[in-house]
C-alpha cells in the first residue's frame, strides 16, 4: 500500500518459535539472524519494511523506537494473548498487557503521534447475557485477567486521548483464525490432536459458541481505519472503541464437524464441563464499523477452515 512499516516483536516462547521465525521469512527478515535484542533488521523483500526484536516494557528501547521514527500512526496488536494461560500465569499480563502498553501510550504522547489503534478484545464482555454484543454494553465485569488488562487498556487510551489530544481507536476482536495463526487456539490444538487421533477437549460439552472472524477480514478492517483516518464513536472526540468480528457466531460442534470434513478425520471427544475463565457465547454488532468504516466481512467459517487446513498440512506436513 505504500507505506514504510516498522514491525516489532519479541519473539517469545509463549508458543512455537519456530512458526515466528517462519513469519518472518515471509516479511524478508532472515530469522538466522534475529537474535540480539534492540537491534534494526531491513527486510529483503520489502524496501520500506525494518523489523525490531523488542520486548514492549523496556522502556528504554521503546523510547529509541519512537525518537528514532516520525510515526505516522502506531498500530499495536502485540500483547500476551489466552483466557486460560492467564490463570496460570498472571504476572506476564501485568508486564505486557499493562506496563507495556502504558509504554506505547507514552511514546504516542511524547512523539506526537497524531493516531493510536490496538487490540482490544471480545473478552471484555465476560459472560454478557446481552447478545449481540454493542460497544455501549456494561463491560466491567470481566471473568479472566487477560480480559481485566484488555479493558484497562481501554481506561487507559481513552484518558491518555483526553488528556494529551491524539487520536486512539480500540478494536475488541472477536475469535481471529486464520493460517499462520496462534497455536494455542482451540482450532489449532484441534486440527493437530484429530490429525493425531487423539481426542480434542469439548468444554461446557460442547454449548459453546464463537463469532470467528477470518484474518483477512480483520486486516481489511484495520486498513480501512488506517487509510480513512480516525471516527470517534464516543462522549470523547479524541476515542473510539469498535468492534471487529464477523458478526454469525457459529456452534462450537458444528465447528469441529467442519474441521473434520476439511481433514478427512473423524475427531475423537473428551467431554468436559465449562473451563474457568471462559465465556459461553460470543456475538458482535459490527454496525458501527460498517457505517463508518463501510467494513463488510466477507469470508465465511467454510472459506476459512479450508484455508486454514490448506496451510496447516503444507506448514506441518510431518503431522499428516
Amino acid at each position: 500500500m505504500g507505506h514504510d512499516v516498522i514491525g516489532l516483536d519479541n519473539i517469545n516462547d509463549y508458543y512455537d518459535v519456530n512458526l515466528k521465525l517462519a513469519r518472518l521469512n515471509e516479511l524478508g527478515i532472515d530469522s538466522q539472524v534475529v537474535t540480539h535484542e534492540n537491534k534494526f533488521f531491513q527486510s529483503t523483500t520489502f524496501q520500506n519494511f525494518e523489523f525490531i526484536k523488542c520486548d514492549l516494557e523496556n522502556t528504554k528501547a521503546m523510547q529509541i523506537v519512537f525518537t528514532k521514527y516520525k510515526f505516522d500512526i502506531v498500530c499495536n496488536l502485540a500483547a500476551q494473548a489466552g483466557v486460560r494461560y492467564s490463570l496460570e500465569h498472571p504476572e506476564k499480563y501485568i508486564s505486557s498487557n499493562i506496563v507495556g502498553f502504558f509504554n506505547i501510550l507514552e511514546g504516542c504522547k511524547n512523539n506526537d503521534v497524531p493516531h493510536l489503534i490496538y487490540a482490544s478484545s471480545s473478552s471484555v464482555y465476560g459472560n454478557s447475557a446481552s447478545t449481540p454484543f454493542k460497544t455501549s454494553d456494561n463491560t466491567d465485569c470481566p471473568v479472566s485477567l487477560y480480559a481485566a488488562t484488555k479493558k484497562s487498556n481501554e481506561l487507559m487510551a481513552y484518558t491518555y486521548s483526553h488528556l494529551y489530544n491524539f487520536k486512539t481507536t480500540g478494536l475488541r476482536f472477536f475469535t481471529v483464525y486464520g493460517p499462520w495463526g496462534r497455536p494455542d487456539m482451540a482450532y489449532f490444538k484441534f486440527t493437530k490432536s484429530i490429525l493425531k487421533n487423539e481426542k480434542i477437549p469439548v468444554y461446557n460439552n460442547g454449548n459453546l459458541e464463537r463469532d470467528f472472524t477470518y484474518i483477512d477480514d480483520v486486516i481489511e478492517g484495520i486498513n480501512k481505519i488506517i487509510e480513512k483516518g480516525f471516527i470517534s464513536n464516543s462522549d470523547n472526540e479524541n476515542n473510539a472503541i469498535y468492534n471487529l468480528g464477523n458478526g454469525k457466531p457459529v456452534k462450537l460442534m458444528n465447528f469441529i464437524n467442519l474441521l473434520e470434513k476439511e481433514l478427512k478425520h473423524k475427531a475423537t471427544y473428551e467431554m468436559l464441563p465449562m473451563q474457568d475463565g471462559d465465556v459461553y457465547r460470543t456475538w458482535t454488532d459490527i454496525n458501527e464499523l460498517k457505517v463508518n468504516y463501510k467494513y463488510e466481512p466477507s469470508k465465511n467459517i467454510e472459506y476459512g477452515i479450508h484455508q486454514f487446513v490448506k496451510w496447516y498440512l503444507d506448514f506441518y506436513p510431518k503431522n499428516n
